[in-house]
């Protein structure tokens, strides 16, 4: 639509709309400038590890060594090398829902099976102790948290991580902790489950990257830390598929890791602000229940109330905003979140307000 030159408003974008900040781009300019184009080891090199190593123990409170940090290209790649590690045919992982979509194809890829956890904005899209208890079986291997999460925005609390720890421990499965949106936080806090202690750190993979806190979508590069026997074994399989993330990119990353924080904070800010926004726009729209997100850049919005006449589903709604209010956002449907839509908030505010008038509009026609 957009080549057709239709004026198309996108909230479906999952990267910042920030340019990168100028030191990192500094840093990979002067690599290429160097000849620092050629292979690296396969799992980072020695002075990124150690960056990774020092921000991990700096921020989140998790000690590591370096040869328990792989790098990758990027935090999919990091989680994709971990389920590649460690779920067998038959083994069940543990999702919560909603959840990012590619978790689940990627225990599939494993040969592993995706057990669902649901939850609902009612209880801040956080699992009860039940409903975690209840899906633990013999086959369990493994839980994959997001926290902050994408697509709801919601931020496991404390006492939740500690839940999950100790059922972790007691029933000896791995935590997957993907913490890529770590840094944008709106008035809560960040736990990282590797920093409670070693029983649980023993059983933990740490996923990160530069991607979101650092505006560096495209530049591909994330990490995994963890236990040295499946570090060992991640790196192995990485050396078969991709070999090592991009030379003059990882030289980028340690600028990032080593970057001033009120940069980053100057971005968070940003979207915090555009989080009130829309969140009080679409608070606006009769018949919308849409929680208030915690972290990340999304916000999902229940549209429920409008479904089930004319509009069947949330892909339906998708489908009907994008036609009629020219807006696209991603059904809920595609996270296992039925009944909502995902917009993201990395945009302006002028487009935030505009957006939200388009769809207000559009959904007046389905009142």
């Amino acid at each position: 639509m957009k080549a057709e030159g239709i004026d198309v408003l996108s909230f479906a974008a999952g990267e910042p709309d920030f340019n990168t900040p100028e030191p990192i781009c500094n840093a990979a300019i002067e690599a290429i400038h160097a000849g620092f184009t050629k292979y690296t080891p396969s799992a980072g090199i020695k002075e990124l590890k150690e960056a990774i190593v020092q921000k991990l123990d700096r921020e989140n409170g998790v000690k590591v060594t370096p040869e328990q940090v792989i790098v990758s290209c990027g935090a999919k790649h990091s989680v994709y090398n971990t389920m590649q590690a460690l779920v067998e045919p038959g083994d069940e992982v543990i999702l919560i829902a909603p959840y990012w979509m590619t978790y689940a194809d990627q225990i599939r890829l494993a040969g592993g099976t995706p057990v669902v956890i649901h939850t609902s904005a009612a209880n801040d899209f956080v699992p009860s102790y039940d409903d975690l208890k209840a899906a633990i079986t013999p086959k369990t291997k493994a839980l994959l948290m997001n926290t902050p999460c994408n697509p709801t925005g919601a931020v496991l609390p404390r006492a939740t991580i500690k839940e999950i720890a100790a059922l972790a421990i007691k029933h000896d499965f791995w935590v997957v902790a993907d913490e890529i949106y770590e840094r944008l936080i709106y008035g809560a806090e960040h736990q990282s489950i590797a920093a409670l202690g070693a029983d649980i750190a023993e059983r933990t993979v740490t996923i990160g990257g530069c991607s979101k806190a650092y505006s560096m979508t495209g530049w591909r590069i994330g990490f995994a830390a963890a236990p040295t026997p499946v570090a060992k074994a991640m790196s192995n399989f990485q050396d078969q598929v991709t070999s090592n993330p991009t030379s003059f990119a990882q030289r980028g990353a340690i600028a990032a890791f080593n970057l001033d924080p009120a940069v980053v904070e100057g971005m968070r800010v940003e979207f915090e602000a555009r989080r009130d926004l829309i969140v009080k726009l679409l608070r606006e729209i009769p018949g919308l229940n849409v929680p208030e997100p915690k972290g990340a850049f999304y916000v999902f919005p229940d549209v429920s109330s409008y479904l089930g006449g004319k509009i069947k589903d949330d892909l339906e709604m998708a489908a009907f905003l994008l036609e009629e209010a020219k807006v696209a956002t991603v059904p809920g449907s595609v996270f296992e979140g039925a009944g909502h839509l995902r917009l993201s908030y990395a945009t302006s505010r002028a487009n935030i307000e505009k957006g939200a008038a388009r769809i207000a509009e559009a959904l007046k026609k389905l009142a």
